[in-house]
């Protein structure tokens, strides 16, 4: 509100510019007698503080002179006020970054886009940001649209629970959707809008109470996160399976970097299409471990045996460090034979 008062202001000031400059010029040619460029002319140079072409001869082409020089000088003084102040409050730097933001947003393809910024909104931003996955915040808080701001993520100032901000969001190009609002009612009128603008984006969503999951899963919604029951239930096996909780932890990003699970899909005409887990000998080319395979028609199969084999669409969920992730995923790409 205050860059609109400065820029309204420097808008006037311009406007009385050329009201005294257009007064000037009908000035001079009533008092002077000289033509309507001339007239012109001479106004300008006055007005601008510039100095005089020639001095009029009549007292009254003199003294209007005069008046006209204060009228100029203070119009600049208060054009440069208002420059100051525009600077100052960072009007034009501010709408230059807006610009940016804004089209960093157009640009964006298969981002992830986060409807709701309060703390689990903050935390999924936070794990995005670790894993360096682009990601675009919706909200209308001033107090978490502050965070966003301080945590240099991009950000739509708007309501989730309306079509044109979502779009805003690249809705269109998005490849999945976390609706983490404080309010169930909020979070299901987000899907449904999400759901009927896409059939094919992943939609994970944030619930408070069964019923409200019930509703979600209705209105479209893929996985759905209670985060009540999920905080019980894992404070629940902190006592009553510490190793089994020492071992999540171990191989969860927030335990630390020595196992990590990852997803690899297989691809068509891949070296790996086609072959068993076996004949690729997974484990000892590469020090991962094939823990799960999700078939293309949505099936899961957990522990694979070794005469699985991996067809193209099908992914396979491995758990190992860092190297060994980056060694399966390479060893997925190639498109050399590899079975040996």
């Amino acid at each position: 509100m205050e860059g609109t008062i400065s820029l309204r202001r420097f808008g006037v000031a311009l406007i009385g510019f050329g009201v005294v400059l257009a007064i000037g010029t009908v000035g001079f040619h009533l008092i002077t007698d000289e033509g309507w460029v001339g007239s012109l002319y001479r106004a300008v140079v006055t007005t601008t503080l510039t100095g005089l072409d020639t001095r009029p001869e009549t007292v009254g082409g003199q003294l209007f002179s005069i008046l006209l020089l204060f009228a100029g000088v203070a119009i600049f003084l208060y054009v440069a006020g208002n420059i100051v102040e525009i600077i100052a409050r960072g009007v034009l730097t501010g709408a230059w970054v807006e610009r940016r933001r804004r089209r960093t947003i157009e640009e964006l393809r298969d981002h992830v886009i986060i409807c709701g910024y309060g703390r689990v909104g903050q935390r999924i931003a936070f794990e995005f940001r670790e894993a360096g996955a682009r990601y675009v915040v919706v909200d209308r808080s001033a107090q978490a649209l502050e965070v966003a701001k301080e945590q240099g993520d991009l950000y739509i100032v708007g309501d989730g629970t309306q079509d044109r901000y979502l779009r805003e969001a690249g809705l269109e190009r998005a490849r999945g959707l976390v609706v983490s609002s404080d309010s169930d009612a909020d979070n299901v009128s987000i899907t449904l809008s999400a759901r009927s603008a896409r059939d094919d984006i992943l939609i994970v969503a944030r619930a408070s109470t069964g019923e409200a999951a019930q509703k979600l899963r209705l209105a479209g919604a893929d996985r759905i996160v209670q985060p009540y029951s999920t905080a019980g239930r894992e404070m629940a096996t902190l006592v009553l399976k510490p190793q089994v909780a020492a071992f999540l932890d171990a191989v969860s990003p927030i335990g630390g970097p020595d196992l990590l699970f990852e997803e690899i899909e297989v691809k068509e005409g891949g070296a790996t299409s086609g072959k068993s887990i076996g004949e690729l000998r997974i484990r000892g080319r590469t020090g991962a471990m094939v823990v799960a395979l999700r078939r293309s028609g949505g099936d899961f199969e957990t522990t694979p045996a070794p005469d699985a084999r991996l067809e193209p669409g099908d992914v396979m969920v491995a758990v190992g460090t860092p190297e060994e992730l980056r060694a399966l995923e390479e060893l997925v790409a190639s498109r050399e034979a590899v079975a040996g």
